[in-house]
């Protein structure tokens, strides 16, 4: 495994030099800032990632005003009482995206965080608070109690929201296998445990947060 400062010369030098990639670069929002979005917004851009698997990122977006007015905002104790009869009532209505199985996760990623804030006092606390040098216990916090939020669902979510994350796209996993990370695409828990110390050390070395590291390594792949 190299050192960071190799790795980010290529990338570097891939993007036009280290000026104008260091415009790409973006910073997570601060502990404050995370603790002060209300609890709807994340299960909002939960919805949102969650809808966007293995679908049309663009259909989705074209849609989600009429999806955040549907389902009233995603207010948190609103959708945790969402009925099944509700729930097929949604199933017909063009303005959304009749995809059964992911209306339901509203509902129960609604519950979930209502039970995060009844333990933490918010759910935003837990996602701000969680220390990036654990990112990957947060990945199966959210795999084991909340619901189709596994691999990068989960990952965008987080990322999307400002959550010092990594994303292990086709890029960083390859940056991965040749740095000698692992030697597949991640799945199993000691490969999982292998990518967090990598980010780790990488993270000690530069002092940059786990999402610039993704990003350097996304971009050192290819000719």
């Amino acid at each position: 495994m190299r050192d960071f400062d190799a790795i980010y010369e290529i990338a570097a030098g891939r993007k036009g030099g280290a000026k104008a990639f260091e415009e790409t670069l973006s910073s997570p929002a601060s502990t404050a800032t995370l603790a002060a979005i209300p609890d709807d917004r994340w299960l909002s851009m939960m919805s949102k990632c969650i809808f966007q698997a293995g679908f049309n990122w663009k259909v989705v977006e074209n849609k989600w005003a009429d999806i955040e007015e549907v389902f009233h905002g995603f207010d948190i104790g609103r959708m945790g009482f969402m009925t099944d009869e509700e729930i097929g009532e949604h199933l017909g209505n063009p303005r959304i995206i009749r995809h059964g199985k992911k209306i339901a996760a509203i509902r129960d990623n609604a519950q979930f965080l209502g039970e995060l804030a009844r333990e933490n006092g918010s759910a935003a606390k837990v996602f701000a608070e969680w220390p990036a040098d654990d990112f990957i216990g947060l990945l199966a916090m959210l795999k084991k109690r909340a619901t189709r939020l596994g691999g990068n669902s989960a990952m965008y979510f987080l990322r999307f929201m400002g959550v010092d994350s990594f994303v292990l796209s086709r890029d960083v996993c390859a940056a991965l296998i040749r740095e000698g990370v692992v030697d597949k695409a991640p799945s199993s828990k000691k490969d999982m445990e292998r990518v967090q110390a990598a980010f780790n050390e990488w993270s000690r070395q530069s002092g940059r947060p786990l999402m610039q590291i993704s990003r350097v390594l996304a971009c050192s792949v290819g000719d």
